[in-house]
């Protein structure tokens, strides 16, 4: 069959970080594995329209992939498919899986999957060509509830014909991690990417690879967006690891690669083989970074040295609050003496650090949101990523606020429009004061003289320069939302 794999354009503000969609490069090798012909269309890089794509490929199925400001443009996405091709369109991602009968309401949406695609996606590309092996193919006749093709298909939403919305069981989250294929980064225009973390590092995108280690967090922190997907902590075998990573740099010349694992150091002494492996051959030459961070209280001096040998140039850890009582509100397990501990190994082995930080989480005061930057000083990082609260549905934040609070944002695509703007009001935390503190916050960790000498003294920087001035000005100046923006997405259609 012909498979289209479609990330929605994103509209993300200028300067953040391209790169090609890992969750999408698995779905194109599983596809490939099944002997079906791919094409991953990339709205962020592409030129041509959807529909005109669509048009040329006449795909037998299109799976759209969503995240919470992504989604309405996929709805679009959807719309525009339909109207010049009939043919199966799934939806998946974290936010049409907390939220999948929003989306197959909607009439140009047929399922969507819930949770880990890969599994399910093959399921749905079997039945579909079981049923195109039959008879001439229309969405009308596959959908029609008499033929009940997806009522044993685990882990969907999906609309019949008739209009009515099913929910199946959930699937069983993918245990062994080494079936699965190496992502298909060969469906990707990779010279149109940017590298990594691109405010930081001078990199060739092209050049800039994501690794996937591990899945599944055993944390449920209760601002997290990753709380909405299984809890089962799941690894793949060091020498599975290895042979990716010996692909990545022998046979597509990385330069840089990034573990986007969400707690790649659950269990220590994997990563300690993985290290070693990486050591014995002679891959440690590439440097790579932990691009979402790894647990405080399993980083010690030992293991992240290890790593530092192994090619290890940065990583960063959650911090989220420098008052205590925030923190414990969060469920992050995890208390400030070790996360100073973290910080000083990784400093001490050479390490480059980021901490990630949260100004106005709920029952926050002017008093808590001036610990939290006070003590990203005290840390001393490389980076301090300070955001401001975004309560994402299906996360615990996002229940408390709808109990207890205001939201600010009514429209889906408001989680990407607003720059520097709260997105709720709980108590006496008002809009006004998170906005105050989140400005504050990096005007205080910035402008002193250490951080300024540090970044001064890169070659990265220089390299960079246009790009931090426009990230420094951004970010120091308050900026009113994106009008043309907003215009260019409501000209499309109102969704």
């Amino acid at each position: 069959m012909r498979i289209a794999l479609i990330n929605p354009k994103f509209r993300l503000p200028i300067d953040t970080r391209t790169t090609p969609h890992l969750g999408l490069a698995y779905l194109a090798a599983v596809s490939e594995r099944r002997g079906d012909e791919v094409i991953i269309f990339d709205a962020d890089v592409e030129k041509q329209s959807v529909a005109e794509f669509v048009q040329e490929f006449r795909p037998h199925l299109v799976g759209i992939t969503a995240n919470t400001p992504q989604v309405k443009q996929a709805w679009r996405t959807a719309r525009a498919i339909k109207e010049v091709h009939d043919c199966l369109i799934v939806l998946g991602g974290p936010h049409v899986s907390v939220l999948p009968e929003e989306s197959c309401e909607k009439p140009y949406v047929d399922i969507v999957v819930r949770g880990e695609g890969e599994d399910t996606w093959i399921d749905i590309s079997d039945r579909l060509e079981a049923f195109q092996a039959d008879q001439p193919y229309s969405t009308e006749a596959f959908m029609h509830p008499e033929n009940e093709i997806f009522e044993d298909c685990l882990g969907i939403t999906y609309k019949t014909s008739d209009g009515r919305i099913h929910n199946t069981i959930d699937r069983t989250p993918i245990a062994d991690l080494d079936s699965l294929p190496w992502p298909a980064y060969h469906h990707f225009k990779m010279d149109k990417y940017t590298n990594l973390q691109p405010a930081t590092d001078h990199v060739d995108g092209a050049r800039s690879f994501s690794i996937m280690t591990s899945r599944g967090c055993p944390y449920r922190c209760t601002f997290c967006s990753q709380s909405i997907m299984p809890i089962k902590w799941r690894s793949r075998s060091p020498e599975s690891v290895l042979a990716e990573w010996r692909h990545l740099v022998e046979d597509l010349g990385a330069e840089e690669i990034g573990i986007l694992d969400d707690s790649a150091n659950i269990r220590v002494k994997r990563l300690e083989e993985i290290g070693t492996l990486l050591i014995e051959n002679n891959l440690n030459h590439v440097p790579w970074i932990f691009v979402n961070g790894i647990r405080a209280n399993l980083a010690s001096k030992e293991l992240l040295q290890l790593l530092k040998d192994a090619g290890l140039r940065r990583t960063a850890f959650g911090v989220e609050s420098g008052d205590p009582e925030v923190l414990k509100s969060i469920d992050k397990k995890v208390d400030h003496d070790t996360i100073r501990w973290a910080f000083k190994n990784a400093k001490e082995v050479g390490l480059e650090t980021i901490a990630f930080l949260i100004i106005g989480l709920p029952g926050e005061t002017r008093e808590s949101m001036q610990r939290t930057i006070d003590f990203a000083i005290e840390l001393d990082p490389l980076i301090a990523n300070f955001s401001m609260m975004t309560p994402y549905p299906g996360t615990k934040v996002y229940e408390i606020i709808k109990r207890q609070g205001r939201f600010l944002i009514n429209d889906w695509e408001d989680y990407v429009f607003f720059e520097q703007q709260a997105r709720y009001e709980m108590g006496d935390m008002s809009a006004e004061l998170v906005e105050e503190m989140y400005r504050k916050a990096y005007r205080q960790f910035y402008l002193r003289p250490s951080p300024i000498m540090r970044r001064l003294k890169t070659k990265d920087f220089w390299l960079n320069l246009p790009r931090n001035v426009r990230i420094a000005t951004r970010t120091f100046v308050p900026k009113k939302e994106k009008t043309n923006l907003r215009q260019a997405v409501e000209a499309e259609g109102a969704i």
